[in-house]
């Protein structure tokens, strides 16, 4: 069986991918936010072995939440699920940074270099990552363009595949992949969204743990644990560095080779 850290699990997709894995035996690691969303965590899946705390807005947190997960032990895999939606008003993070590129770009990178290395990664992209803006990256925080909240979320999509593509590229004794779960009628997705909430957990638990052969590969981009092509920019060697490079720049920390 596998033990399995997944970001953002207090509720949402992470918390549904780790009913799953705990149903199938695996060992399940949750991450929530504060205290006291840890408490209702714990609650939700008992099961699990344990519960890290650490806000992903803040990279000093980031960072004490990756000695907490690494005092745990080596993990077969890690789901990067952790993220805030296309709704938000533009706001400023402690570390004065815009709060969707701090969380859903920063972080799993900051995460990604400071853990111990699993044989897994999974991140969480969207299907708006095809609407996503490679040129954000030379404005990430939104200081010249004017807030557009979608954008903002596309763009910051886009980058997790582009992360995943290029820690396949760089370290290629593990599996790293990028997946988007569908438009589900999720806290972010809203109760409109058209896919079904039932098959949204399952392609990352398919490629945290699965040893089919499908599942066993890097540098793919899935949904519905099939292939699907993706903002052709994710495969831009040059734009996966300046991503590295970018958030080695902002977090001071870099991706081990």
């Amino acid at each position: 069986m596998a033990k399995v850290y997944i970001t953002g699990s207090s509720d949402g997709l992470g918390l549904m991918a780790a009913q799953e894995l705990a149903a199938q035996g695996h060992e399940v690691v949750l991450h929530a936010r504060n205290d006291q969303r840890a408490a209702s965590t714990k609650a939700a899946l008992p099961q699990a072995s344990a519960v890290v705390v650490g806000d992903l807005a803040s990279i000093k947190q980031t960072k004490q939440l990756a000695e907490q997960v690494n005092m745990l032990g080596r993990f077969d895999a890690v789901i990067h699920n952790a993220a805030v939606g296309y709704h938000e008003a533009r706001q400023t993070t402690i570390d004065g940074l815009e709060h969707v590129f701090a969380i859903n770009v920063l972080a799993p990178y900051l995460l990604t270099a400071l853990m111990t290395r699993p044989k897994r990664l999974v991140y969480l992209s969207s299907g708006m990552n095809r609407g996503g803006d490679p040129a954000g990256l030379d404005d990430p925080q939104w200081e010249k363009r004017a807030w557009n909240g979608a954008q903002a979320y596309a763009d910051s999509k886009l980058f997790d595949a582009v992360l995943a593509a290029a820690i396949a590229r760089h370290w290629q004794d593990v599996l790293s992949n990028a997946l988007e779960p569908g438009w589900v009628p999720t806290k972010m997705g809203g109760p409109g969204a058209p896919d079904d909430l039932s098959q949204a957990a399952t392609t990352q638990v398919w490629l945290a743990v699965s040893n089919d052969r499908g599942a066993e590969t890097s540098g793919g981009y899935f949904y519905h644990q099939q292939p699907r092509e993706p903002h052709p920019a994710v495969h831009d060697e040059a734009l996966q560095d300046k991503l590295v490079e970018l958030c080695r720049r902002i977090s001071h920390v870099a991706l081990p080779t």
